[in-house]
């Protein structure tokens, strides 16, 4: 599991699994604010709209107010970070860290 993570950001990946998991998604994201909330979200795939976990996240978070980001999490099959939606985190958080975990919850990177 996540155990190598500090427990604010073990929370989100757990938070970025439910939501993979709630919709059975490709991917789930969690991002942290610089207030200590929360927002989450899972791939976007309709036929008009096209979003990554981690964009999706974002979106909400800066669609509440937020300015900035303390970190993020993306819990994924894939083997890297998706460019788009860390360009997304990156927009508020120049040195944020993105955890990617696998399904199971295992980190496999920090970016």
């Amino acid at each position: 599991m996540a155990d190598d993570l500090q427990p604010e950001d073990a929370k989100l990946v757990t938070l970025a699994r439910s939501a993979r998991g709630r919709t059975g998604a490709a991917e789930g994201a969690a991002v942290r604010d610089t207030d200590g909330r929360t927002y989450l979200a899972a791939t976007v795939d309709l036929p008009s709209l096209k979003l990554s976990a981690l964009q999706a996240a974002v979106a909400a978070a800066v669609s509440s107010g937020v300015e900035g980001l303390e970190a993020a999490a993306i819990v994924s099959a894939a083997d890297a970070v998706e460019a788009d939606g860390l360009a997304a985190v990156r927009d508020l958080a120049a040195s944020a860290p993105v955890h990617l975990a696998g399904p199971d919850g295992t980190l496999r990177a920090t970016v």
